[in-house]
């Protein structure tokens, strides 16, 4: 799998001609300004939620971001905050990488989203993967966390389903997990005294590994086994993408078509919750972009003609995955397109 990466990264990365570094802290604020100017300076990618109590006290965070060519690497401390990155958020902009958060110091209390089971803290020294294209929500205690932004064509062209590692954890449990790790600490360290050449290869290296033991914990690479199984994977999620807007798709049915062993393809989708509610949530996904670019289309017209039985159930399920009710969402999305116009 590294060779194929490898291959993957020199076709889509090109070589940076010059290392951009920018430096931020909230020091310099009032001490009541402090957490909103860091829910500014993150803003472009994530949300801070912060709470009345947050913001009356003093916060602290700093971030130096190192920008290669189209490589990014980010180096940042801060104290505990709650961060989410919404499904009305992804719907107006155009964030879609992957971002890999090696936590050095301190992880995350609580992680949820869509298709991801709320899970617990995670300890310093592991690596969580997020798909900035699916939501997700964290309750991050005070860390310490180093973050490459890795373009999406690369992860997607390294996984048969790459969308699948959304919140997976790494811990330093492995050789190769500890090998990264320490990398990327080191590329920390010394990416203001390297050349161009020198911290696009080093970049380079640590997605390599990254992509390589993320690959090897979801049993992506290395033998027969794990091929036949990301096949079947890839051909029961193309079934579901093809058949989104037939009432009858449900897991007997695709399992029927496909002719697949219903034990496998079921464990196969352990990490989305059960084929069930991955065949929901793609519906629910494709609702929000359809809900998002078609204004005018009733929403009982979108949940039939996704398979819902009623407009009140899809606005069940809806809310009760988002948090909002569709009408909603297309109000704070109308709101949130807005203020970027503006």
């Amino acid at each position: 799998m590294v060779s194929v990466i490898t291959r993957n990264l020199q076709g889509s990365l090109s070589p940076a001609s010059e290392v951009t570094h920018k430096h931020f802290n909230v020091t310099g604020k009032l001490p009541q300004q402090q957490l909103l100017a860091w829910r500014d300076r993150v803003s472009h990618v994530i949300d801070v939620v912060p709470s009345l109590t947050q913001v009356e006290n003093p916060f602290n965070a700093s971030i130096d971001r190192y920008d290669i060519g189209p490589r990014r690497f980010t180096d940042c401390l801060s104290d505990a905050l709650l961060l989410e990155r919404s499904v009305a958020r992804i719907s107006t902009d155009t964030h879609r990488d992957y971002v890999f958060h090696i936590f050095t110091r301190g992880g995350n209390e609580s992680i949820e989203g869509i298709s991801l089971p709320r899970r617990k803290a995670h300890s310093s020294g592991s690596v969580l993967a997020l798909d900035l294209n699916q939501p997700v929500r964290m309750q991050r205690g005070a860390c310490r966390v180093l973050t490459l932004f890795v373009p999406r064509a690369i992860v997607d062209a390294a996984f048969p389903h790459a969308e699948s590692i959304h919140g997976r954890v790494l811990e330093n449990t492995s050789p190769l997990a500890c090998l990264l790790i320490e990398h990327a600490d080191a590329l920390s360290q010394k990416l203001h005294l390297m050349s161009a050449a020198e911290a696009s290869s080093a970049f380079d290296t640590s997605v390599q590994l990254l992509l390589g033991a993320f690959g090897k914990q979801a049993k992506l690479s290395g033998n027969a086994r794990a091929a036949v199984l990301a096949a079947m994977f890839d051909k029961a999620r193309r079934y579901v993408q093809t058949n989104l807007h037939r009432g009858t798709l449900t897991p007997e049915t695709l399992i029927e078509a496909l002719q697949l062993p219903r034990s496998t393809i079921y464990r196969l989708f352990e990490h989305e919750g059960g084929l069930g509610a991955y065949i929901r949530n793609c519906r629910l996904r494709e609702a929000v972009d359809e809900l998002v670019n078609f204004p005018n289309l009733p929403v009982a017209g979108i949940a039939y003609g996704l398979g819902f039985k009623s407009a009140s159930d899809f606005t069940r399920a809806f809310r009760r995955t988002y948090g909002m009710t569709p009408q909603e969402l297309r109000v704070t999305a109308l709101q949130s397109a807005c203020m970027l116009e503006s």
